[in-house]
């Protein structure tokens, strides 16, 4: 029995319309991404272990190479996240020092003035302006 490793035109045609088929089914109502993330890149290593060839094993070096890029892609990550919770913090802090200052604020097409007394805390802070709460990142100037 002789079994070709080698595909033809029709072969290929064939098998890349049930692969459209097939990844229609899977994305039917859900949005489609363009990148990996750290979970998909686990699957495919988990997908790869488990359907390699018995005779011949995944060298040692792949494997390590396949988990360094992972452990990589999740410092990155864990680092991306870190830097947003810190520039939270960082636009609350700003926040705060305007307490007593003079801002205008751009509220659509226009400009209010008034002193801020009171700032909300949170991942996203407003200040409390002639009655009302406004973003802080619609301060537009700052007086004292």
């Amino acid at each position: 029995m002789d079994i070709s490793n080698v595909m033809n035109g029709q072969e290929k045609a064939k098998l890349s319309a049930q692969v459209d088929a097939f990844n229609k089914v899977l994305t039917d109502g859900r949005e489609v991404k363009q990148e990996l993330g750290k979970d998909d890149f686990l699957k495919i290593l988990i997908t790869q272990l488990q359907n390699q060839d018995p005779t011949n094993p995944m060298e040692d070096k792949q494997f390590i190479a396949q988990m360094a890029q992972f452990s990589t892609l999740e410092q990155m990550t864990n680092l991306s996240e870190d830097f947003g919770k810190m520039s939270r913090l960082m636009s609350s802090g700003q926040a705060v020092s305007l307490l007593g200052k003079t801002v205008d604020i751009s509220a659509g097409n226009t400009t209010i003035h008034g002193k801020v007394s009171e700032v909300s805390g949170g991942d996203y802070p407003q200040v409390y302006v002639n009655g009302k709460y406004y973003d802080y990142s619609q301060v537009t100037r700052i007086r004292e």
